[in-house]
């Protein structure tokens, strides 16, 4: 999920994200062969193929048969920490999106073909939808027989109270992108008590004709908008049995799987929904009996299980965690144990981001770009299996990403290039060449701290370190009148779209304590493009949004790329039908099933 965000749930996902992996890898990163590059290159590709919205064919069920898969058993899953959410209005991050692929279902879902591809089917839905009136109105009709775990047939007033419920204000930290297409940015004020009362949106905003016809009416083209339904924050919530605030503790499912048991941070178990008809659904299978989670398992503990792969191991996976940093070349080196992990990019792009209200002069920003030590910050969150150069804004993972945009010349100089920065700074003032630089009290966060301060130092740069509770730093550096003036910030996109990566970060219109706008970038430019963009095909907006990344990053420069993060999974010998996913980062968890 890729990753599954709110602004600030978003920024605590890189974190944590980012943080992981550090602890991936221990080789030293000394540069890649030809060989290895070319490699690189060709994964990129796969994962960043344009998605393709599906028609009713493509969305019938049964899901494409895994070959060799048979049913029965029980997957076990290790997890360090325990779920951030269970109700779908608040599922934004990545562990229960991983969860919400088992147990939930949404209008749309994402389709992949195990080769990086990635296409939009209906889910719930008969196709991925019905445009008219140039993207302004989107209709979508539900399949015939699709159940709950109660045997409670989902109609258009269910998909109207999933989305009306999400105006309340117990729904806070999942995504935000439809309320605000629908009503705008205050669209609490629109249905403050969320549809369970009397007051529902109007047909002119939302509409349901019949109990199988859903029509979203919107004032501005909105052709992402099949992809944002297929957010798991969006999957559906039946009306009958919503519990409000307690619905994060004990959900229904539409899924193939249910909760049967749930001890919070402790253990969670799944089992089959039988109430779940795979002909419905072209991406889920049924395969094995159940899911067993393990929470508390640390990454450590979790690598070394899977190493030995004896008894419940062996039927066992990482859900959201990675190989444990010093067991990596127990793994890699060994061709049996690493012919059971899964890799591939993960979606965010780490940055040292400008505060913009603090560090105005431009050519002191362009010097830190050419000064900043890529090669040494890889080093530090795991070498080759941690992370890349990033030679721009843009991740590898997104539909048109352009390898070979390197304003910076960050692939030629991943160590920096001090004599160009030295040359930026020679005429400016001392008092503009001293930076106050803010970073976690976390163990990544001493190795940024170490990397950040010797890069700049050795161009004269004066950088005076600020050390902010990890907790706490997204909150902090959030804050409008932060008294910093670099920190390194993350973001992934929230789907195949440069819309959910320019957007929430560079955005004007984001300006505001808390939001993701780290940098407080407000340029008529990028707003103009914004705006142009987000009214736009995917293929023209994709050209749009490629236009302002480069506006950003040359004529602005609000952020100085420094790495792209990847992810190294590992699995039991038992399990069949691992493969990365695309679309979530981790491994696809909806095809799994036992060898034996």
């Amino acid at each position: 999920m890729k990753s599954f965000t709110s602004r600030r749930a978003r920024a605590a996902l890189v974190a944590i994200a980012a943080g992981s992996l550090a602890l991936t890898g221990c080789s030293e990163n000394t540069g890649s062969s030809g060989k290895d590059k070319s490699e690189k290159q060709e994964k990129a590709k796969e994962q960043q193929q344009g998605v393709a919205y599906l028609d009713a064919k493509a969305s019938t069920g049964p899901a494409e048969e895994v070959p060799g898969a048979k049913p029965g058993g029980t997957v076990t899953v290790f997890q360090e920490s325990g779920l951030s959410h269970m109700d779908p209005g608040q599922i934004y991050v990545s562990d229960a999106g991983q969860f919400a692929n088992l147990v939930f279902r949404g209008l749309t879902n994402f389709e992949e073909d195990g080769k990086g591809g990635v296409s939009v089917v209906g889910d719930l839905a008969t196709d991925s939808g019905k445009a008219s009136d140039d993207n302004k109105t989107w209709t979508y009709t539900l399949k015939d027989g699709i159940k709950d775990e109660n045997g409670n047939e989902i109609t258009s007033a269910d998909i109207r109270h999933t989305v009306e419920r999400l105006y309340a204000e117990f729904i806070f930290d999942g995504p935000t992108y439809l309320q605000n297409w629908l009503s705008g940015p205050d669209y609490r004020k629109a249905l403050p008590d969320g549809g369970f009362g009397k007051k529902h949106l109007p047909d002119s905003v939302l509409e349901t004709p019949d109990d199988k016809t859903v029509i979203f009416h919107f004032d501005t083209p909105r052709p992402d908008l099949p992809m944002t339904l297929a957010m798991p924050g969006y999957s559906v919530v039946p009306e009958e049995t919503d519990t409000k605030e307690k619905y994060d503790t004990a959900p229904v499912a539409l899924g193939p799987y249910k909760i049967a048991e749930f001890k919070a941070g402790k253990t969670l178990k799944l089992v089959k929904n039988e109430n779940w008809d795979p002909n419905t659904d072209s991406v889920r299978h049924q395969y094995v009996d159940g899911f067993n989670f393990q929470f508390g398992i640390t990454e450590s503990s979790q690598t070394k299980r899977l190493i030995a792969s004896n008894g419940d191991a062996a039927n066992a996976i990482q859900f959201t965690g990675s190989v444990d940093a010093t067991q990596i070349q127990d793994v890699i080196g060994d061709p049996k144990v690493e012919s059971r992990t899964i890799k591939g990019y993960q979606p965010y792009v780490m940055q040292l981001t400008f505060n913009l209200d603090r560090v105005k002069n431009k050519t002191v920003r362009d010097a830190v770009a050419y000064a900043v030590n890529s090669k040494s910050l890889i080093a530090g969150e795991g070498g080759a299996y941690g992370g890349d150069v990033a030679p721009n804004l843009f991740a590898p993972t997104l539909p048109g990403y352009d390898a070979t945009y390197d304003p910076y010349g960050r692939l030629k100089t991943p160590a920096g290039n001090i004599e160009k920065a030295k040359e930026l700074l020679a005429d400016v003032p001392a008092s503009e060449k001293k930076l106050v630089f803010a970073y976690a009290n976390s163990e990544a966060g001493q190795k940024r701290k170490v990397a950040i301060e010797d890069a700049l130092g050795k161009v004269g740069i004066d950088v005076v370190s600020k050390e902010i509770d990890a907790a706490s730093y997204y909150e902090q550096i959030g804050k409008l009148k932060n008294p910093y003036d670099i920190y390194i910030t993350g973001w992934g996109q929230d789907w195949p779209s440069a819309a959910t990566v320019i957007t929430p970060i560079y955005d004007g219109d984001q300006v505001a304590d808390g939001s993701s706008n780290y940098s407080h970038i407000n340029d008529p430019k990028v707003q103009e493009l914004i705006k142009k963009a987000l009214t736009e095909q995917p293929e023209q907006a994709a050209k749009t949004w490629e236009e302002a990344h480069k506006y950003i990053l040359e004529e602005v420069n609000p952020a100085a790329p420094l790495w792209y993060t990847k992810q190294l999974q590992l699995f039991g010998s038992n399990i069949g039908g691992a493969r990365y996913s695309t679309e979530s980062s981790y491994l696809d968890v909806t095809r799994l099933f036992l060898k034996s």
